[in-house]
């Protein structure tokens, strides 16, 4: 992005803008990556095993999350009509786009590791000086 210039793209359409913005901060949410990752990790899930896969989310923030990510049309919930009932969740195509642009963020993070942790430690040692 380091060659983004809002002023170079006038007549961009201030929806993507304000769609771009909401995205960042719903895909920035800790949980929503989460999600996205263990779905596109283990494809369709019941909720109790998605829950699993998220370690620590608490059942009100993974309904709210998988709620917000159907709004979106990042997943798709399928209710088994059974007793007891089933729900299942999947990621849709353009969940599974996001996905493959997050993943960027993973390769990125495992190539810069060791460069971060070092710089951290440096950084700490300063501090601590």
């Amino acid at each position: 992005m380091a060659d983004y210039d809002p002023h170079r793209y006038p007549d961009l359409d201030p929806r993507v803008e304000a769609l771009v913005t909401e995205i960042i901060g719903r895909v920035a949410d800790k949980w929503t990556m989460i999600v996205l990752e263990a779905l596109a990790e283990h494809g369709e899930l019941r909720f109790s095993r998605l829950r699993a896969e998220c370690g620590g989310i608490s059942q009100k923030m993974l309904t709210q999350t998988v709620r917000q990510m159907e709004r979106d049309g990042l997943l798709i919930r399928t209710v088994h009509p059974v007793i007891p009932p089933r729900v299942e969740y999947r990621l849709t195509d353009l969940g599974g786009s996001l996905a493959e642009a997050f993943c960027g963020v993973w390769v990125w993070a495992a190539r810069n590791l060791g460069r971060i942790e070092a710089s951290r430690a440096a950084f700490d040692a300063r501090a601590a000086a």
